[in-house]
């Protein structure tokens, strides 16, 4: 059995800045775009990388979602402790300094050797979502 990680979700709450973030400064491309009832899904993913891809989802698109759900999903997106994404380089400090100079993300933590034994660096995304980078070997 061969299980691959194809798509996961993350939050957010303006797609423009989204694509900003993702496209512009990450990177990546944008693979699909949808629009439905005034809301947006768009799946971004690295480009030498066509197999695994993010999807961007509004973050109030679950019905089953209750309005006091919402307003705390929309607080922890605020605060950065609702969604997260962990990426790997070989160029840490190229890319801490090309996201730093970026207007659309937040620096959380510049590159820093952790206790645990990586060197990785960590910004929010325009939703708030922690978006950690890794240095690869």
């Amino acid at each position: 059995m061969s299980i691959t990680i194809h798509a996961s979700f993350l939050p957010h709450d303006d797609p423009e800045a989204a694509l900003a973030f993702y496209r512009d400064t990450l990177g990546f491309e944008v693979r699909n775009d949808v629009g439905y009832q005034g809301m947006r899904w768009i799946t971004v993913g690295p480009v030498d990388q066509p197999g695994t891809s993010v999807v961007l989802q509004p973050s109030a698109a679950d019905p089953g979602v209750t309005e006091d759900e919402r307003r705390t999903i929309t607080e922890m997106m605020a605060k950065g402790t609702y969604a997260g994404l962990l990426l790997g380089t070989t160029d840490l400090d190229g890319t801490f300094e090309r996201m730093q100079a970026a207007d659309s993300a937040e620096v959380v933590q510049e590159p820093t050797n952790q206790p645990y034994g990586v060197r990785d660096c960590a910004f929010r995304d325009p939703a708030g979502n922690l978006i950690r980078i890794q240095e690869l070997p």
